[in-house]
C-alpha cells in the first residue's frame, strides 16, 4: 500500500552534510556545462542548425548548455509523434501511468541536490530557492500520481433500479505545454505530468532561458522508461513555432504558465477553430500578478517587515506571487517603511551558487533591462528608501529597491515588474486598504497582517485573489494543502496542485445500460 500523501521536507543547508552534498552536487553541474542537447521527438534525438545558449545569470560570460531550436515542421513532427502515442498511451491503466510518476519523484528526490544545483547555475536561484523548487516538482509528482488513482474510480452517482449506470474519465489528446522560466523545474514538471498521468500526450516547448533544467527532466522521464512519444520535448521560439502549436488542428489543449501578453494572445488563438479541428480546444492559464501585502495598524509590525522583504526579495521578486506592493494603514506607515527598508538593506547580493547569499541574479539581459527601466519610473513615482542600482557587472544583479509614498494609480503600483522592486501605498484606515488591494487587473496572491478577527473576516470576503493569506507570506504555497491559481487576468484560476486540477485535461462519459 502507498503511503499517504505528505509534502517533500526542504533541505536544512545549516547542517554540514547537506552543505556538503550540495557543494558536490554544484561540482557535478560545473562538470557538464556547455553540453548540447537535442531535441526528443518520439524517443528520436534530432540535432538542428539553430541552437539556443543558455547562460549563467550569475556569470553571464559563462555558458551553462545548448539546446536544439525547433522549426514550424519539427513542431509538425512532434504534434504527429504525440498524436500516435495519445492511441495506446489512452489506454493504458491508470495505476500504471501514475507509477511513473511515482517512479520519477523516487529518482528526483535521490538526486534532489544535483537537480537543485541545476538551478542554481541556470536560473541563478540561491540554495533555499533552488531546493524548494526541486521539492515542489516532487511534491507535484506524488500529488497528482495519487489523484489519478482517485479520478480512476469514476464519477458518483445516484443508483437506479433496472440500470447500470456509470460516469468515468478519458484523456482529451494532444497537449501543448509551456511552462515558464522563474519555475523551470517544479511547474514545469507538474504541468508535463498532470497532462501525461491523465492519458494525454505532451509537446513540452520549455522556456528558452532555462532549457538545459527541462532537458534533464527529459531525461529522467527516458529513465523511467515513459514510452516514446508521450512527451516530445521542442525547445524553440515563441514566435515561430508558438503560434504553429497552439493553432495546430490537432492540438485539443494549452497548459501555459507565463505573461499576461503571451496567456491572452494564446486564449485567443486556441479560441478560433482551424480547418480539420473538431473540438474546442481547453486553455489553462497562470498569467502573473501584481500581489498585495495589507498592514492593519494593530499588526505586530517587526513580522509583517521580515515577511514583506522575504516575499517581495525572495527569489528576486521573480514570482507571480512575490509581495510587489505593501499597503499600509497609516498609523504604522512610518514604521513599516522603516522597518522593510533595514530588512531590503541587509540582504546579501550575489552568486547564486554563494551558500551566503541572500538574493540572486535576475534571469537574463531583457529581465535586467526592465526592471531597471521600472526603477527610474519609480524614482519619478515615489520616494527612494533604498537600493535602486545595480550589482556585480559580472552578472543581472540588482539591488532590492523600495518605493515609499507610491500613490495606488502608479506604474510601479500597477503593472507587474517581475523584479526586486517593491511599491509601498499608505492606506487611511483597512476598508481602504482593502479597496487598493482590489484596484489591480490581477488576482493572484495576497496576504493580510491583522489581530483584528473582524478585518480578517472582511478579507475573506472582500480581497478578491485566489490565494490569501492571513499573518504569513504570500508565497510559498504548498501541493496539496495551498492549491494556486488567480483570479481576473492572473490566468483560469486553474488551482494547479489542488485536488480538481487533474479535471482540466480529462472529460467525463456517462454510459447508461438497461438490465
Amino acid at each position: 500500500m502507498r503511503v499517504e500523501y505528505a509534502n517533500e521536507p526542504f533541505t536544512n543547508f545549516s547542517i554540514p552534510d547537506n552543505r556538503a552534498k550540495m557543494e558536490e552536487a554544484l561540482a557535478l553541474v560545473a562538470s557538464q556545462k556547455g553540453r548540447y542537447y537535442p531535441l526528443v521527438i518520439a524517443g528520436e534525438r534530432i540535432d538542428t542548425q539553430e541552437r539556443i545558449t543558455s547562460l549563467n545569470p550569475s556569470r553571464t560570460s559563462e555558458i551553462i548548455g545548448t539546446v536544439a531550436k525547433a522549426d514550424a515542421a519539427l513542431a509538425d513532427k512532434a504534434i504527429q509523434a504525440a498524436d500516435r502515442a495519445f492511441s495506446s498511451w489512452r489506454h493504458v491503466c491508470p495505476k500504471e501511468r501514475a507509477r511513473y510518476l511515482f517512479k520519477a519523484a523516487a529518482i528526483m528526490r535521490r538526486r534532489k541536490f544535483e537537480f537543485s544545483a541545476w538551478l542554481v547555475e541556470e536560473a541563478g536561484k540561491t540554495w533555499a530557492e533552488a531546493d524548494g523548487d526541486t521539492a515542489e516538482a516532487i511534491d507535484f509528482l506524488e500529488y497528482y500520481g495519487r489523484q489519478m488513482l482517485k479520478y480512476a474510480e469514476g464519477m458518483p452517482l445516484t443508483a437506479i433500479p433496472g440500470e447500470e449506470n456509470e460516469c468515468f474519465y478519458i484523456p482529451l489528446g494532444v497537449g501543448i505545454v509551456i511552462p515558464p522560466w522563474n519555475f523551470p523545474l517544479a511547474i514545469m514538471a507538474g504541468m508535463t505530468t498532470a497532462a501525461v498521468v491523465t492519458g494525454n500526450t505532451v509537446v513540452m516547448k520549455p522556456a528558452s532561458t532555462t532549457p538545459v533544467i527541462a532537458a534533464k527532466f527529459i531525461e529522467l522521464l527516458e529513465e523511467v522508461s515513459l514510452p516514446p512519444g508521450v512527451v516530445n520535448f521542442l525547445p524553440g521560439s515563441g514566435g515561430v513555432i508558438g503560434d504553429y502549436l497552439v493553432s495546430h488542428p490537432k492540438t485539443r489543449f494549452i497548459n501555459f504558465t507565463g505573461s499576461k501578453e503571451v496567456g491572452l494572445r494564446i486564449n485567443k488563438l486556441a479560441a478560433e477553430i482551424a480547418p480539420g479541428q473538431k473540438w474546442i480546444k481547453r486553455v489553462v492559464a497562470e498569467m502573473g500578478g501584481k500581489d498585495s501585502i495589507i498592514v492593519d495598524n494593530d499588526a505586530d509590525v517587526d513580522e509583517a517587515a521580515s515577511v514583506i522583504a522575504a516575499s517581495a526579495f525572495g527569489f528576486q521578486g521573480q514570482k507571480c506571487s512575490a509581495c510587489s506592493r505593501a499597503i499600509v494603514v497609516k498609523e504604522v506607515y512610518d514604521a513599516v517603511v522603516a522597518k522593510v527598508a533595514e530588512k531590503a538593506a541587509s540582504l546579501k547580493v550575489g552568486a547564486a551558487k554563494d551558500p551566503s547569499a541572500d538574493v540572486g541574479p535576475v534571469v537574463d539581459s531583457t529581465a535586467y533591462g526592465t526592471i531597471l527601466k521600472y526603477i527610474e519610473i519609480g524614482r519619478q513615482e515615489g520616494r527612494l528608501v533604498t537600493g535602486g542600482g545595480k550589482g556585480d557587472a559580472a552578472g543581472y544583479f540588482i539591488q532590492p529597491t523600495v518605493f515609499a509614498d507610491v500613490d495606488v494609480k502608479a506604474r510601479i503600483s500597477q503593472e507587474e515588474i517581475f523584479g526586486p522592486v517593491l511599491a509601498i501605498i499608505k492606506a487611511e484606515d483597512f476598508a481602504q486598504a482593502i479597496e487598493f488591494a482590489n484596484d489591480t487587473e490581477y488576482g493572484l496572491t495576497g496576504a493580510v497582517f491583522s489581530r483584528n478577527r473582524r478585518h480578517l473576516e472582511e478579507a475573506r470576503r472582500s480581497f478578491h485573489v485566489g490565494n490569501l493569506y492571513f499573518n504569513r507570506k504570500c508565497t510559498g504555497a504548498l501541493v496539496g494543502a495551498q492549491p494556486f491559481g488567480g483570479f481576473n487576468l492572473s490566468g483560469t484560476d486553474s488551482k494547479a496542485g489542488g485536488a480538481d486540477y487533474l479535471g482540466f485535461f480529462l472529460q467525463a462519459k456517462a454510459v447508461s445500460e438497461k438490465l
